[in-house]
Order: structure tokens, then C-alpha cells, then sequence
């Protein structure tokens, strides 16, 4: 997946964090519900703007990023 298609990082939106395009719903916003026990299908149907590949983009994001931090270590 190439989740850039998905996730925008711009200096005038949210400070800088990860969101996906077209929306103010930041990458750890979605983490965060997932980690929480919240289904792709829960949050989609509470943000209607999302859909289950912006949620995996938030996935490949998170990997993407930790997998980068190992290789830095």
C-alpha cells in the first residue's frame, strides 16, 4: 500500500501531524480508536468521510515509521 496516497503532512494543518487528506482526522486519531477496541467498520460508520483504505494507510503509516526508527537504531 502506499499510504501517501492516503496521509498529507502540511505545516498549516494540525500542526504538522499526519492527517488524512481531505479531512482534520490525524493518523494517531484513528491509532488511537484501533488501540482502543474501536472495528474499521465503527469508526467509518462515526466518520463517514473515512473509508476502510484510510484507516490501512494509518496502518502503513505507523509500520512504515517504526520500521524506520528500528533501522535508525
Amino acid at each position: 500500500m502506499n499510504y501517501q496516497d492516503y496521509i498529507e503532512i502540511r505545516t498549516d494543518k494540525r500542526f504538522g501531524r499526519p492527517t488524512i487528506k481531505g479531512t482534520r482526522i490525524t493518523v494517531y486519531d484513528v491509532l488511537n480508536w484501533l488501540s482502543n477496541g474501536m472495528s474499521k467498520a465503527e469508526i467509518m460508520a462515526d466518520f463517514e468521510e473515512l473509508n476502510e483504505e484510510m484507516i490501512n494507510a494509518c496502518l502503513a503509516f505507523a509500520a512504515d515509521k517504526e520500521h524506520k526508527l528500528r533501522i535508525a537504531s
